[in-house]
């Protein structure tokens, strides 16, 4: 090796947004794979990183379902982009109207590209069936180990952006972004997991609509994990935000724009969230209602030091104001949450038992 890192250029990528780099890409964390582990390193392009080969349903007879495969062992893995993600901005459908007051309205095509990114232009299956494994751009393969049937030890993201793509006529995607609920440990930091499209367009009267299939921008690990750690993650435009488990610490979370913005299987072990800021999310903290992805359904320990948030009403998309900042109908929550409101209507609509403690900052 000449340097520290495995450069994705040095296994064919282009990251010119227009060439194919999904065989490159995944030459990269086969060779990283074969030799143990390794960060494989891609600068930032303003192209991007274009994923569109088809997704691979099954590695060696275990399903995987994603464009790129984690294979499966003990190698310690680390993809990291050249800088950190600048984060989302709003995604709210401005109004005609707002012109005036020197906004512009939304049109597609106007997103920032200022991040290193990952992105896929394959069309996804509709998946209706929460039980059944979602469509992911990155995933490893289901294993052997534990609950959570882990075939990957330890995998890491860093400075990085995933874009999925976004269907104009549908308005919704029909993909996940990462999913890895069978990695063990997971490591994400700087990164965000987006759609390809702003929400909407004022211009043609189209907006972010309720999803039939069950997307999610990041699933960290099922059930009997070790660490999960989150550092600076956003997810924007997807029915689940971020789906999580036990033993997850998290720093800085960011949702916007999702049906649910955090949703928990099962934590029997510890889960805390120092901060969250929730923008446009019609629920912001969740239990999943199903075996959500093949992972059952359990008690739910959790401590979120404060969420900070703003409701979305009267804003479009309409399935991004907010109903309920928890949902928990089963009473599966056990722990607390502070919330703040900066302005409007100080609520927060709730509906989870009395062993979970929500209080207004």
């Amino acid at each position: 090796m000449p340097s520290f890192g495995i450069n994705v250029f040095d296994f064919g990528a282009k990251g010119d947004g227009i060439a194919d780099d999904t065989a490159a890409i995944q030459a990269a964390i086969n060779f990283a794979a074969a030799r143990g582990g390794g960060k494989i390193l891609f600068p930032f392009t303003a192209g991007g990183y274009r994923v569109a080969s088809p997704a691979i349903a099954e590695v060696d007879g275990k399903p995987l379902r994603a464009q790129l495969c984690i294979p499966a062992g003990d190698a310690n893995i680390m993809l990291e982009g050249e800088m950190p993600c600048r984060m989302l901005n709003t995604y709210q459908v401005r109004p005609p109207e707002s012109v005036k007051d020197n906004f512009t309205p939304t049109v597609f095509g106007t997103m920032r590209n200022d991040n290193t990114r990952i992105f896929s232009d394959w069309e996804a299956p509709e998946e209706h069936d929460p039980t059944a494994r979602p469509w992911a751009i990155i995933a490893a393969p289901e294993g052997n180990s534990c609950k959570g049937h882990f075939s990957v030890g330890q995998f890491s993201l860093k400075n990085l952006e995933f874009r999925v793509r976004m269907d104009r006529d549908k308005m919704y995607p029909t993909q996940s972004a990462v999913n890895l609920q069978n990695v063990s440990r997971v490591n994400v930091s700087d990164c965000q997991f987006c759609l390809g499209e702003q929400v909407g367009d004022t211009l043609l009267g189209k907006e972010l609509q309720p999803n039939p299939c069950h997307t999610a921008g990041l699933i960290t690990s099922g059930d009997q994990n070790d660490d999960n750690v989150l550092h600076n993650v956003a997810v924007q435009g997807f029915r689940y935000g971020f789906v999580l488990g036990e033993h997850v610490v998290a720093d800085y979370l960011y949702v916007h724009n999702c049906e649910e913005g955090i949703t928990f299987h099962d934590s029997s072990h510890l889960t805390v969230i120092n901060h969250v800021v929730a923008q446009h999310n019609t629920v912001i903290l969740s239990t999943t209602s199903a075996d959500l992805f093949g992972m059952p359904k359990g008690s739910c320990y959790v401590s979120v030091g404060s969420v900070n948030f703003e409701c979305g009403t009267g804003l479009h998309p309409a399935v991004s104001q907010l109903k309920y900042g928890v949902y928990d109908p089963e009473g599966r929550l056990r722990g607390s949450l502070v919330w703040h409101k900066p302005w409007g209507k100080k609520e927060f609509p709730a509906v989870c038992g009395e062993r979970f403690e929500i209080r207004k900052f």
